[in-house]
């Protein structure tokens, strides 16, 4: 909230969605704040509707949708230059920017990149370009890309009414957690919008969960099997790798 204060052009409404947390004090600070919306879920619905729910609330005459993961941290300019990337490039749906690594712990960047772009690998893995590097200033392209981190995503309202699966309904609700991301950047593709990453554009990511070597069963299961889903929803012969690594995780629990 303080990061999207700190804009030099701030949002005009802000809705904040809680899914099932199971302390949501934290946010009770907002409570009448102008501008600011609070929905507090009664259960964890997943990513993808609770993403949904939020849009549903948002203003009717809205031009441009922000989504942003509460461990996602704009720079003060990150409004601004999207907000002016989208108008200079009509035929772009969505606009990213270089997400940089945050240490909660040390309170300060980590000097890693966490995300430049999502791009699939020959055999069908996709992945967060330059995830877990050291930033020396690559990948500094403005550029189109296959898809974008759902963590910060700033969209053409049109677009997303364009590419809708239902009334309010932008995110694929099938999808709990995991891919969601990358599924919404696909279907945006196939409406004819392009994705572009814009280096210039920056925001610090934490990440609130762990590593993966370091995550637990279930949610190596759950991205595994969103990934299978994934490749369902758009088929494709990369299927085969996403049921591989569907049965490493469930037979060797890799």
């Amino acid at each position: 909230m303080d990061a999207l204060a700190r804009q030099q052009h701030p949002p005009d409404e802000i809705v904040l969605v809680d899914s099932g947390s199971d302390d949501p004090s934290y946010l009770e600070q907002y409570l009448g704040h102008k501008g600011v919306r609070l929905l507090l879920l009664q259960e964890n619905v997943g990513f993808a509707r609770a993403n949904n729910i939020g849009y549903r609330q948002c203003a009717r005459d809205s031009e441009y949708i922000l989504y942003l993961n509460p461990d996602a941290f704009p720079q003060e300019t990150t409004l601004k230059l999207s907000r002016q990337c989208l108008i200079e490039n009509q035929d772009c749906g969505v606009v990213g920017g270089r997400l940089l690594g945050w240490d909660l712990k040390a309170g300060k960047a980590s000097g890693l990149l966490d995300s430049t772009g999502i791009f699939r690998k020959w055999y069908g893995r996709w992945v967060d370009r330059g995830q877990g590097e050291r930033d020396h200033g690559q990948f500094f392209r403005k550029e189109s890309v296959p898809a974008l981190c759902g963590a910060f995503l700033f969209c053409r309202r049109l677009a997303l009414e364009r590419m809708r699966l239902a009334e309010g309904v932008i995110f694929d609700p099938d999808f709990f957690l995991y891919k969601e991301d990358i599924e919404l950047s696909i279907r945006m593709r196939k409406y004819g919008y392009g994705l572009l990453y814009n280096p210039d554009i920056r925001v610090f990511h934490c990440r609130g969960w762990r590593a993966r070597k370091e995550m637990e069963f279930r949610q190596r299961i759950l991205a595994a099997k969103s990934e299978l889903l994934l490749y369902r929803k758009h088929p494709s012969p990369y299927i085969c790798w996403a049921l591989f690594k569907y049965l490493l995780v469930r037979c060797l629990r890799l």
